[in-house]
C-alpha cells in the first residue's frame, strides 16, 4: 500500500517522466532544442510558449504535467507564469543562461534552476525529479 504525505505536501514521481511538459522560451532556436530533447527522453507532448500571454493561454487550455520557464522573456519575465503554476499545483523549473536573473525569482530559490547551455543529464535529472500535488 502507497504511503501519501500529508495534505498539501507534493507526490514524487522520482524516476518517471511526466506525461505533458510546457516549455517557456523566448528563443526559437533553444525551445525546439528543448523540445526535441524532452520528447527524447520519452515525454508524450511538450508545448512551447515564446512569451507570458501565449503561456498562461495553454496553461488554461490544458494544465501541463511540468514546465520550464525561461526567467527572461526578452522585455518580460516569467515570473506571472510561474506564480499561476503555483496557483494550479503545477510543478516547474527556472531556465536561465543568467544567473542574476535568478534574483527576480528569489521566492522560487527552492525550485530547480536549469543553466543554458544546458547539459543533457542537468535536463533528464530535472524531468525524473517531478512532482504532482497531491489530490
Amino acid at each position: 500500500m502507497e504511503t501519501l504525505p500529508p495534505q498539501g505536501q507534493p507526490v514524487t514521481a522520482l524516476g518517471a517522466m511526466p506525461d505533458d511538459v510546457l516549455i517557456v522560451e523566448d528563443d526559437a532556436i533553444i525551445a525546439m532544442d528543448f523540445e526535441e530533447a524532452i520528447l527524447g527522453l520519452g515525454v508524450q507532448a511538450v508545448r512551447t510558449a515564446a512569451n507570458v500571454n501565449e503561456a498562461l493561454a495553454m496553461i488554461a487550455e490544458r494544465t501541463p504535467h511540468f514546465a520550464l520557464l525561461d526567467v527572461g522573456l526578452g522585455s518580460e519575465t516569467s515570473l506571472v507564469v510561474a506564480d499561476r503554476l503555483v496557483e494550479l499545483g503545477v510543478p516547474f523549473a527556472l531556465v536561465t543562461g543568467y544567473r542574476a536573473d535568478l534574483a527576480l525569482f528569489s521566492r522560487f530559490a527552492h525550485r530547480p534552476i536549469l543553466s543554458k547551455p544546458y547539459a543533457m543529464d542537468d535536463l533528464q535529472t530535472v524531468l525524473r525529479n517531478w512532482s504532482v500535488p497531491r489530490p
